[in-house]
């Protein structure tokens, strides 16, 4: 039997080429990358377990710290260059930013 060879994955392949597609089906899972689609934009969304979060972050929701331990989410926008915008969010406060008034950046 023949050795598989891992195939790479395009993050902007909206499901039209060869491959996994891009938006992935189920429930989410740790560590692993999906897009959601928001009013304000499509978002890569990566899930931290309490085990992978060793730094602090500040939580641009609420402004608050997200302490080393804490699960959280990382998102960056789903544009080309978009992961230089990634951010550490609470769960919640991810949720609901839309709701937000002015006053606090959206990512």
């Amino acid at each position: 039997m023949s050795p598989r060879r891992a195939r790479r994955i395009d993050p902007f392949d909206r499901g039209g080429g060869r491959g996994t597609p891009a938006r992935p089906v189920g429930s989410s899972v740790p560590g692993v990358d999906q897009v959601e689609e928001w009013p304000d934009g499509d978002w890569f969304v990566r899930r931290v377990t309490g085990a992978g979060a060793d730094k602090v972050y500040r939580c641009p929701g609420c402004d608050q710290e997200l302490r080393p331990g804490v699960p959280h989410l990382v998102s960056w926008p789903a544009w080309r260059g978009g992961e230089q915008e990634r951010r550490h969010w609470h769960t919640a406060c991810w949720r609901n930013r839309i709701r937000r008034g002015p006053g606090r950046s959206r990512y």
